[in-house]
Formats: C-alpha cells, sequence, structure tokens
C-alpha cells in the first residue's frame, strides 16, 4: 500500500479483531510502517518514494481434549471488513490444525503506557541534511572520475501486540541504512561503504565519498593471488556478515537434537562448554545504545526457534557467550523444557565484544607485515551445520597489506570458515563498533555491534572472477 491518506488506527484494528474472534484465545499484531528511500547511479539521484503499509496477523488459538490447536494468518488490512477476513481464516485454521507441540499458557495483562499513542511515521524530510550532501558528493566524484552508484531507505515500524487475555503492548522500531558504491570511470574496479542508523542525522554523505575515493586509490595497483590461507583483516562489517550466521543458527530444539555445532554428543547441547577463546562475549541487550529493539517477544508462527504461545514474554539482556563459554541459546518456552535451561527468546540485535579489544581497523592494518584487508562478504552458505563451516564470496574490494600499509588491491576469492572457529583463531580484535552487514542488513538484521578481527590463516578456499 502507498497511501499516506489512510487514516489508520491501529489499536481500533486490533480491538475489532479480538471482538470477531470465536476461538478460545486470539493473538493479534499490527504493524504501521512507513518508508522513505533514495537511489542513485551514475552521481544522479534516479528514484525517491515515501510507502505505508498496515499489516495484520491474526493467531487463534481452539482448545480441545486433546490440546490446543493454532491458527494463524497475515495480511494487509486496513478496515473492519478486512480484519473480519483474517479473522474468520485464523479461526478456521485453528479449528482444523492439530495440536501444537508447543503449547503453553499465554502471557496475561501486560500493557505499555503508550499503547494510545498513535503510529510514529518517517518522510522524505529525514534526509534534509543527507541529501544536500549527497548531491555535492556527485559534484565532487563526477569531477575526480568516481561514478557513485547507491540506496539509502529509513524504516518506521509501530508493533501493537493485543491478546484475548489482556496483553496490550506496543513499540516503536526506526530502522535506517546507507549503502554506496563507487566506481572509476572505467569500471575496473568497485568499492563499497555501508552503515545502519537510526534516523540519518550520523551519516555524513561527503565523509561516504571520501572512502571511497581513498579505496579507489588503493586499487591504483593490482596483485592476482592464488587461493590459500592469509592472515586477514575482517572489518566490523564482514564480522557481522559471518556472526549474523552464527546467532541465527542457535537454535537451541536443533542443538538438543544433535544437528549444529552447539550440539554435544549425543544428546544435549553445549551450554556450559568453552566454544570460543576466553575474553570473547556475544550478546543481544534491546537497550542496547543506538540499536534499540522490541523489549517483548513478538511471534507471527512458531518454529524451532519460536513460539506464538511465548508472545509478549519480556525479553532482558541475554549472554549467548560470556567469556568463550556456551551460555544460552534461542529458547522457546517448549524447548527451554526439554533442554532445562531458561527461557531465552531471540532479540533483534546482536554485539560482540573481545576483552582487550582496543583501537580500529587502521590499527590492525598497521600492525600486519603481509595479508589481506577485506570489504564485506556475500552469498554466505551453510555447508555443515555441524561446525558451521560457511562459504560465500568476498565483494567490492580486498586489498594487499605489507609492512602495515595497504599497496594494492587483489582479486576476489571464494571462503570456506566457520565463525565460530574465527572466534577461536582470531590473533587481535579491534574496539567493538556499530557495524552493517552487507549479507543480512538491508533486508533482515541491521542491529549489530562487531569489533573488526585479525585471522592468521583465513581460508580463501578458490580464486573468485567476481569483481
Amino acid at each position: 500500500m502507498s497511501d499516506l491518506a489512510i487514516a489508520v488506527h491501529p489499536q481500533s484494528l486490533v480491538e475489532q479483531a479480538l471482538v470477531a474472534s470465536t476461538a478460545d484465545d486470539c493473538i493479534v499484531i499490527v504493524r504501521d510502517k512507513t518508508s522513505a528511500n533514495l537511489r542513485w547511479a551514475n552521481n544522479t539521484l534516479t528514484t525517491n518514494g515515501v510507502m505505508h503499509g498496515v499489516a495484520v496477523t491474526v493467531v487463534s488459538f481452539v482448545r480441545s481434549a486433546s490440546g490446543t490447536s493454532v491458527g494463524s494468518v497475515s495480511g494487509s488490512a486496513t478496515d473492519q471488513a478486512q480484519v473480519t477476513a483474517l479473522v474468520q481464516a485464523a479461526d478456521a485454521a485453528a479449528r482444523a490444525g492439530s495440536p501444537a507441540e508447543d503449547a503453553a499458557e499465554l502471557v496475561r495483562d501486560v500493557a505499555s503506557p503508550d499503547w494510545d499513542d498513535a503510529p510514529v511515521p518517517t518522510d522524505i524530510h529525514v534526509y534534509d541534511t543527507f541529501a544536500p550532501a549527497l548531491g555535492e558528493a556527485f559534484g565532487r566524484a563526477g569531477a575526480e572520475d568516481r561514478i557513485l552508484y547507491g540506496f539509502v531507505n529509513h524504516e518506521m515500524t509501530t508493533t501493537y501486540l493485543g491478546s484475548s487475555t489482556g496483553l496490550r503492548l506496543r513499540h516503536t522500531q526506526p530502522t535506517g541504512h546507507y549503502g554506496c558504491t563507487g566506481k572509476p570511470s572505467d569500471l575496473s574496479q568497485s568499492a563499497w561503504v555501508g552503515g545502519a542508523t537510526r534516523d540519518f542525522t550520523d551519516v555524513d554523505a561527503l565523509a561516504m565519498d571520501a572512502t571511497l575515493a581513498q579505496r579507489i586509490g588503493w586499487g591504483a595497483r593490482r596483485v592476482d593471488l592464488p587461493a590459500g590461507r592469509y592472515d586477514t583483516i575482517l572489518p566490523p562489517s564482514a564480522v557481522a556478515d559471518l556472526m549474523i550466521d552464527a546467532y541465527w543458527y542457535a537454535g537451541a530444539r536443533v542443538a538438543w537434537e544433535g544437528q549444529s555445532v552447539y550440539s554435544r554428543r549425543g544428546v544435549g547441547t553445549r551450554i556450559g562448554e568453552q566454544i570460543t577463546s576466553p575474553g570473547v562475549r556475544m550478546y543481544s541487550d534491546p537497550a542496547y545504545p543506538a540499536l534499540q529493539c522490541a523489549p517483548f517477544n513478538v511471534a507471527t508462527s512458531s518454529s524451532n526457534d519460536s513460539s506464538v504461545f511465548d508472545n509478549g514474554l519480556p525479553l532482558d539482556r541475554t549472554d549467548w557467550i560470556r567469556d568463550g563459554e556456551l551460555t544460552a541459546l534461542l529458547q522457546t518456552r517448549h524447548s527451554a523444557e526439554m533442554t532445562k535451561q531458561p527461557v531465552t527468546p531471540g532479540i533483534d540485535n546482536l554485539i560482540v565484544e573481545v576483552e582487550g579489544g582496543t583501537g580500529s581497523v587502521e590499527d590492525l592494518v598497521a600492525g600486519t607485515e603481509r595479508g589481506l584487508l577485506l570489504t564485506c562478504l556475500w552469498y554466505i552458505r551453510e555447508v555443515d551445520p555441524q561446525s558451521l563451516l560457511l562459504t560465500g564470496l568476498t565483494r567490492d574490494g580486498v586489498y594487499l597489506v605489507e609492512d602495515g600499509e595497504i599497496t594494492g588491491v587483489v582479486n576476489n576469492f571464494r571462503f570456506n570458515e566457520s565463525p565460530i572457529d574465527l572466534l577461536r583463531r582470531f590473533s587481535h580484535a579491534s574496539a567493538t563498533v556499530p557495524s552493517f552487514s552487507r549479507e543480512w542488513g538491508d533486508d533482515y538484521f541491521s542491529r549489530t555491534a562487531t569489533p573488526a578481527l585479525r585471522v592468521p590463516d583465513f581460508n580463501m578456499s578458490s580464486v573468485s572472477q567476481a569483481m
């Protein structure tokens, strides 16, 4: 939907759905989202737009002597008739379904003090500072025979979660990201810079262009290297690319059943075992500065890692790895019963810290005699769940480091590595800073803070022809 003039009161959609349901219990999730974007190519703004949409999920619960069955239906809805249609479909699905194995008592009687507040929108004015500077960057790049391509997007999503058991929860989530690719006019190489932001007040288009100019300058010399193991510096963006997978694959049930890197031989999980170098901490925290996210659980469907019965559970800081020890996995109340561990639902951010990590990527480069500096990774896929071996490609700049300086650009590679192994083998770490995953940040997971890591034997398994 793209009509910003539609007057939608999300709370009334929730209440209408709860009244219309004939199931034993009902949960309604309404997400009101506006987004504003700019896109550019060849040093020229090409498109811009503002969009608005309202998405509704109805989860119906029907109890019987054999258990509780669930039906979940999602769709766009802006009026009572559309909401009622979703409710009827969810009620029918619940009555036709089998008892849910993750059945539990629904969370009751929790309300946000701002439940009655209207959704918080965004609009094109979020770029009032960024856009003029971007125009200046276009002029500078054109004068210096560089071409810029890129995209920025800002979203405001206000979530309303209500239930027949008295939940009335509200959360507004700002999400923004920027990405810009620079190329020389002969298109002989490519460099990228990107990041996440909550409001674009901290995004400097001229600094973005200056970084790209520097990287294109590094590429004036090209060196072709063979596959092999290299002393490799992964900047925070590349570390985020890999550590998000380490988080997403940390499901407790899958680990309990022996199917992941977090599984103990036989039956059970590795919670309590040392799985990385001492001093490594991986955690999620809804209140982490600049990465704030929903402080309550929202689940539109059930899976190994989430449960609709857990909607509304409070979320707090959770240490997944502490001082190198695995301390928690993604747990629903159902999986927690299996593993006899605390309930630790997923949280929409991820922070990785290394005790003693200081300085920046530039400091890691300065301390490297000969090695590679990556930019980011893409086409990341799991190869072996038992070791969490991943494969993928380097992208938009692999640079040669010699005697503490960047001396040229090298070809791209396919890599084969496990993020858990990397957290055991790294030799140096920078301070943790807000980061952005090129692979996963655009659409799935943009709230990360990670260090840069230097790995002495990163496995570049083959040469890639990708630019």
